[in-house]
């Protein structure tokens, strides 16, 4: 070309990419705007409407508890829960998601409180349905807040028509439950030692405990022996706790028949207190020398003590005579729990503070009474904490007061100890105990007459609560397994199911007792009492006249008492399936899935299957998915003290939640979750590459006028694309079956980086942008592209709602929704593992040649891969086999190449993962083409276009006669 020819802008003859998808998401802008179209346009209808017919998938939403903003465990939840109805939406099922909130129980009524204390209100002067009406209100508030929140995540469901466990009609539901559980002989009042939360001043069950490191006081406490053997009359036999609290509560020590046990006589004593030498004491034979120690005195051993000693013998209480009282005998019971792994051996036995010491108290109940010992349990302390008249000389001591600090209880028992000579040793001891979850405060095993469920009543059936219960367990899968065995041993070892608490705000215990515990069973009652429910709320329970009006007149009211405790807020919980899933004609039961936490193995799991067992005889769902908690990026507990708390509402507003989501979908959620800022950076960073693969493919398919190819006309390379993307759709769909969302997002992410931006996209950019536009290898680069696309973005949809949604618009802009859609189809015949293999070795090759180039690029001899056309030395027949009739040039981007086989010269370079194969760089010889930057020598071959090479001359002619 002459200095004085028109020079030609070539940039406007070439297919560049053309989108207006940006380069920079905006999510925390573009976001809500998605939010607010999916809501006008009604989006969750045209899904319903979208599915009528088909197969329904039921993940059953375990319910928040509607009493603050959510928070990054919050948003974890409902991310999985999300995915997983999409993922089954966008397959052919109808998955509708209802949301729920869990209503009634404590935590409300504490924010009530707070409330009626700052104005200086009396909560117990206010009448109980005004009390009800504030915490229904206050409830109602925070749903609104947290359905804006989830919404705001992505979330799609019916979040016009949610559950509420506060709502009339589930109300009457959840008493309908229980009074058939009461109908069934399942339900009866008893009284047990139950952990008791002196704070909240009401009953808690396990799920309502959390275990934290706590110190206590320890205590060795000498039980003087007053009946037996005449050799051990003037022995002591020793125990420990860790609640020295419940010393008033004794009534008998326990051993084992399987411990070894000795009578020992102190020989010096070098302490203030305790044990004087020739006292004589009992101790398990592996514990005394440390128990010795521990009172820093020395000793002998003189005899063997056997379970038959122990059978025949009774000790004093060491409070015997205090205020008159403790005048009874303590007996020794052979009891299953105890070991010699630490303390004395001996179990000091509280009825009254303990499950395993009220068990083995009443498992010898006849034999005790047959000794004419009775067997009375005492209530040694009111629900206050503090000591009753059953705890002569220590009536008004408390043993944890209503901030949860220790009351005065264990010093005046210690001090008592002392002063009668009864303590050998003591101590202090840091150790895990219960807590409630709600207030933080340490609890109390205290004796109380409350409601409970049998475990193992035989039914009519034959079966038991719990057995119906463990054998649910074994229908059901688990995602992980591991949750099976967890839930499994927690229904194995639990004890009844305690129903009742002493509050205000739930759902009534709405059943008639007389002074025996017997239940008034009446059908005619339950349909009174459930009719008001539905019209008016639990409210109705507490209403005046309601005693009259649910008995009428055909009891008689004097005999039967109304029960005013309200139900464990665990029984509402899992009574939700009744109310949602067997109510709601757009549901079924049961649930596919129920999906929570590992802390619910304890909870909601564990109290949904017992309420289903006990009235259906089968669990409420057919699968359990559970996942961890969310740590900070060290792993520790999020805590505001600590400032480690990453919140949902500012990753959002900062990133967006598609990025939120991206955290989830690349974390394995079944271990806890680490997350901070710079795990949210390396989200962002992740998805910022694969943005930037999708808005390459929307640019590029600018120029796709939508032509079919069959797939035998397809070029290799193309048929390649779709034989991955024939692996992926099994592997994404098998893994969105099996919950492994990981899996999925590594190997899209994988997928678009490694494969698609940095091979086939790189390796076909030349034919895209610059070949004719009757290109077979362009058009059918365009036609497997937009199958790419299509697979991709519909894949992708159940995880990054808000970016697929863009995409999709952006590439249909008469398109409604993607997530309208299913997953692009796939043909089978694209799954070509022949090929597969194939390229498998000319991607081996490649390697090599891209590797030396790289090196070449970083000594500056070379800039592009263009400027290279280096000889590849191939010593490999199956490698050169598989190059045949291949555009190697093509596939490694350079101007040129050359083949030759062999070894190749000593300083080729080569890899070592590929080693019969070496490369010699090479400049490319010719000149620059203007249009493609291609060196090649036929350049200025055609004298219409001099400055371009022969393959550019022929696509701007036919460019030109399209124009």
């Amino acid at each position: 070309m002459t200095d004085t020819a028109e020079k030609i802008d070539y940039s406007k003859t070439l297919y560049l990419p053309e989108t207006d998808f940006p380069m920079r998401a905006g999510l925390p802008q573009k976001e809500p705007e998605l939010v607010k179209r999916w809501q006008e346009m009604g989006l969750y209808k045209k899904l319903r409407a979208s599915a009528a017919g088909r197969e329904k998938f039921v993940l059953h939403d375990g319910p928040p508890y509607a009493n603050g903003n959510i928070h990054i465990g919050h948003a974890l939840n409902k991310i999985l829960k999300d995915v997983i109805n999409r993922s089954f939406q966008m397959r052919g099922y109808d998955a509708n998601y209802v949301p729920g909130w869990d209503c009634h129980g404590l935590p409300i009524e504490w924010k009530i409180e707070e409330k009626y204390r700052e104005k200086g209100r009396n909560k117990d002067e206010v009448p109980v349905n005004e009390f009800r009406r504030e915490c229904r209100e206050f409830a109602t508030g925070w749903i609104k807040t947290q359905a804006e929140e989830f919404k705001r995540l992505g979330i799609e469901g019916d979040f016009d028509n949610p559950y509420t466990t506060m709502n009339f009609h589930a109300e009457s539901r959840i008493a309908g439950e229980l009074l058939k559980i009461a109908a069934s002989g399942q339900l009866y009042r008893g009284s047990k030692p139950i952990m008791w939360s002196v704070v909240e001043r009401t009953a808690l069950a396990e799920a309502e405990v959390e275990y934290q490191d706590y110190e206590s006081d320890t205590i060795w406490v000498k039980f003087p022996v007053v009946e037996g053997p005449a050799a051990l009359k003037d022995a002591f036999v020793v125990i420990w706790t860790t609640t020295p609290w419940t010393i008033p509560g004794n009534r008998a020590v326990s051993f084992s028949a399987r411990v070894s046990y000795g009578l020992y006589e102190v020989t010096a004593a070098e302490n203030d207190f305790g044990p004087r030498p020739g006292e004589k004491l009992i101790f398990a034979d592996k514990l005394a020398e440390e128990s010795f120690a521990k009172s820093k005195l020395q000793y002998k051993r003189l005899s063997d003590v056997s379970a038959a000693d122990f059978a025949a013998m009774a000790c004093a209480h060491p409070f015997k005579g205090l205020d008159g009282g403790y005048e009874f005998a303590v007996p020794l019971l052979d009891g299953d729990h105890v070991t010699d792994d630490a303390g004395t051996g001996f179990v000091h036995t509280a009825p009254s503070h303990g499950r395993e010491d009220f068990d083995a108290w009443m498992s010898a109940v006849r034999t005790l009474e047959a000794r004419g010992i009775d067997s009375k349990i005492p209530f040694p302390v009111d629900d206050g904490g503090f000591y009753t008249s059953d705890a002569p000389g220590f009536e008004g001591a408390r043993v944890i007061d209503d901030n949860g600090k220790k009351g005065d209880a264990n010093d005046r028992v210690i001090k008592a100890l002392i002063e009668r000579n009864a303590l050998f040793a003591r101590g202090r001891l840091k150790h895990q105990y219960p807590h409630s979850w709600r207030s933080k405060k340490p609890v109390i095993f205290r004796n109380t007459p409350q409601w409970f469920v049998y475990m193992d009543k035989t039914l009519a059936d034959g079966t038991t609560l719990r057995s119906r219960a463990l054998g649910a367990i074994d229908d059901t899968r688990f995602v992980p397994a591991a949750g099976q065995n967890r839930l499994r041993a927690m229904i194995e070892g639990r004890p009844d199911w305690v129903l009742s608490r002493q509050r205000a705000w739930g759902v009534p215990i709405a059943v008639f007792a007389d002074d025996e515990g017997e239940v008034l069973v009446d059908e005619a009652v339950n349909a009174r009492i459930l009719e008001a429910f539905e019209q008016e709320g639990a409210d109705a329970w507490f209403a005046d006249g309601a005693k009259e009006r649910f008995l009428g007149n055909d009891h008689d009211h004097s005999r039967w008492k109304q029960v005013m405790d309200i139900l464990d807020v665990w029984f509402d919980s899992g009574s939700t399936h009744t109310f949602t899933l067997e109510d709601r004609p757009d549901l079924k039961w049961p649930a596919d899935l129920y999906l929570e936490g590992s802390d619910q193995h304890r909870g909601w799991f564990h109290s949904s299957l017992l309420e289903s067992a006990a009235t259906r005889g089968r669990a409420p769902y057919n699968a359990v998915l559970t996942h961890g908690f969310t740590m900070d990026e060290k792993g520790e507990k999020m805590s505001k003290s600590k400032g480690n708390v990453t919140a949902p509402q500012e990753v959002m507003k900062d990133a967006g939640a598609d990025i939120l989501r991206l955290w989830v979908m690349t974390s394995d959620y079944a271990d806890d979750l680490r997350v901070g800022k710079t795990i949210i950076q390396t989200n962002v960073d992740a998805y910022r590459k694969l943005r930037n693969t999708i808005r390459w493919m929307l640019g590029t398919l600018a120029h796709d006028k939508g032509e079919e190819i069959l797939l035998a006309d397809l070029p290799e390379l193309e048929q390649l694309m779709l034989h991955r993307l024939a692996e992926l759709d099994e592997l994404v769909r098998e893994n969105y079956d099996a919950f492994d969302f990981k899996k999925i997002a590594r190997a899209l992410i994988d997928f678009a980086n490694v494969e698609l931006s940095a091979f086939y996209f790189d390796v076909r950019k030349d034919a895209l942008y610059c070949d004719a536009p009757s290109s077979l290898r362009r058009r059918a680069s365009l036609h497997v592209i937009r199958q790419i696309f299509d697979c991709m973005v519909t894949w992708l949809a159940p995880m990054l709602p808000f970016t697929t949604e863009e995409a999709w618009l952006s590439r249909n802009p008469s398109a409604v929704s993607v997530h309208l859609e299913q997953f692009a189809p796939v043909a089978k015949e694209w799954r070509n593992d022949a090929l597969a293999e194939k390229w498998k070795k000319i991607r081996a090759v490649r390697s090599v040649v891209t590797g030396a180039l790289e090196i070449e690029r970083k000594d500056k001899r070379i800039g592009s891969s263009l400027e290279a056309a280096p000889v590849v030395h191939i010593a490999d027949p199956e490698l050169m086999k598989a190059l045949e009739g291949q555009d190697f040039t093509e596939v490694c981007i350079t101007s040129a190449i050359e083949i030759a086989a062999g070894e190749g010269p000593a300083e080729a370079f080569r890899l070592a993962e590929v080693p019969l194969v070496s490369v010699v760089p090479k400049l490319a010889e010719g000149e620059k083409c203007a249009r493609s930057w291609r060196i090649t020598r036929d350049v200025g071959s055609d004298p219409e276009y001099p400055d371009v090479s022969a393959r550019d001359a022929a696509a701007l002619r036919e460019l030109a006669r399209l124009a």
